[in-house]
């Protein structure tokens, strides 16, 4: 069942102390006061480090309508980020991860805009407490573009929960918009081009260089701008209750972080198809590439993509001898390295009895009625000419997992929707 947070509906617009709507470009000026450089820092590419201890140093605004920031990298350095957020009802944030280049995903780097200033903290800067910043972001309304992997994050960190939250990537969705991501609506609203090198830069790698963190000050500076235009859009519209609705069960769903890892997570893709030695095949391969990318702390699919675990086994399941199996698979750089230990694995999968290897959950796996078939038809129906009327995604309003949900217990449509996506369904007497 969807629990909702019993707070009341945050206000969309300001706070106690005002926000300040991010310049359009082409103008542009500084957030922060104008502070000198040494040119060797600058020619090295890296933001100017302040001494322990002392306030963060300002970096001024640079070219093409880039705004300013504060780095705050050392301890001793939250203070001016604690007194801006203070006053607000908002907290204008961003994450970046390195999900990309870790085998442990963390949090490197977090950006916010309060007061009408930019603060960028390193998140793994030894020796920063950022137990005061999770104290008071706990009381903001977050404003916050994709933030399902971020709010899961955060929980996995420190336990962290936000207590209301507006979403412009849902606000995005709700709109309709053809593309709903931050760089697309950016350069739609504000004529602003994000690097796209930076969104898979690697954020654990030290000192972070100019080029990353002026992309990461942009990630949030003009989010203001956009919850504003989408909150009045979506006002129009009557859909303000619906993204709020939508942003309640986000902050739910983040409670439960990240699925931990157990006993059946090799059972990836179309395995459910395997039936002989493929099983074993993927599930010894599939721990030879957990092994390999927690030695190399890297991802597993940069270690081998699903797609070729896959066919390893999909091969040994037809038959096809070890030798043919590993023929067609090539590595990359570390092909000569770990290719002697994927032979292995790949013999030792050969050698499992599937019978042996953990077996899934029966749980309920009755098949659908065909009055409960009939049913999700006529459902799907409605739920697409409403969608059309209305010039929405269909899944927005129903999924076809959560169609099926209601087609076998339609008494339990509170459960399995949301208010406003219960009411659209029910607009039809069917």
């Amino acid at each position: 069942m969807i629990r909702f947070l019993t707070a009341p509906v945050r206000r969309l617009f300001g706070g106690k102390k005002p926000v300040p709507a991010p310049v359009s470009p082409p103008a542009a000026r500084s957030l922060a006061p104008q502070a000198s450089h040494s040119a060797s820092a600058q020619s090295r590419g890296h933001a100017p480090r302040s001494g322990s201890g002392h306030p963060a140093v300002p970096r001024p605004a640079g070219g093409a309508g880039l705004p300013g920031y504060r780095l705050i990298d050392r301890p001793g350095q939250l203070g001016p980020l604690l007194a801006a957020l203070a006053p607000m009802d908002d907290a204008f944030l961003d994450t970046e991860a390195d999900n990309m280049n870790c085998y442990r995903t963390r949090v490197c780097l977090l950006q916010f805009l309060a007061g009408g200033e930019v603060f960028l903290v390193d998140a793994l800067a030894p020796g920063l407490d950022l137990a005061p910043l999770w104290k008071i972001l706990a009381e903001k309304n977050l404003v916050m573009h994709g933030s399902d992997f971020d709010l899961r994050l955060l929980q996995d960190l420190c336990g962290f929960r936000a207590r209301s939250l507006f979403d412009t990537m849902l606000a995005a969705q709700l709109l309709n918009r053809p593309r709903t991501g931050l760089a697309p609506l950016l350069e739609e609203h504000f004529g602003v081009t994000l690097d796209k090198a930076s969104q898979r830069a690697n954020w654990s790698r030290r000192p972070f260089t100019q080029r990353l963190l002026d992309y990461a000050a942009l990630d949030v500076w003009h989010l203001p701008a956009l919850r504003d235009l989408l909150a009045g859009e979506l006002r129009a519209l009557g859909r303000l209750d619906w993204l709020d609705q939508q942003c309640r069960r986000q902050i739910e769903s983040a409670l439960t972080g990240f699925p931990p890892q157990d006993e059946l997570s090799w059972r990836i893709g179309q395995s459910e198809r395997l039936r002989g030695e493929g099983l074993g095949v993927l599930h010894a391969v599939w721990h030879w590439r957990e092994d390999w990318a927690r030695k190399l702390d890297t991802p597993p699919f940069k270690v081998c993509a699903n797609e070729r675990l896959l066919g390893l086994a999909f091969a040994a399941d037809e038959g096809a001898p070890a030798e043919a199996v590993l023929a067609e698979i090539h590595l990359g750089k570390r092909h000569e390295r770990l290719a002697p230990t994927l032979a292995a694995a790949v013999r030792a999968g050969l050698a499992l009895d599937p019978r042996s290897l953990p077996r899934r959950p029966r749980g309920d796996r009755r098949s659908a009625t065909n009055e409960e078939i009939a049913r999700q038809d006529q459902l799907k129906a409605i739920r697409d000419r409403v969608a059309a009327r209305l010039n929405l995604d269909p899944t927005l309003i129903a999924s076809r997992a959560q169609l099926a949900e209601l087609a076998r217990a339609p008494e339990n449509t509170a459960d399995i929707l949301l208010p406003w996506q219960a009411g659209l369904m029910r607009e039809t007497p069917a």
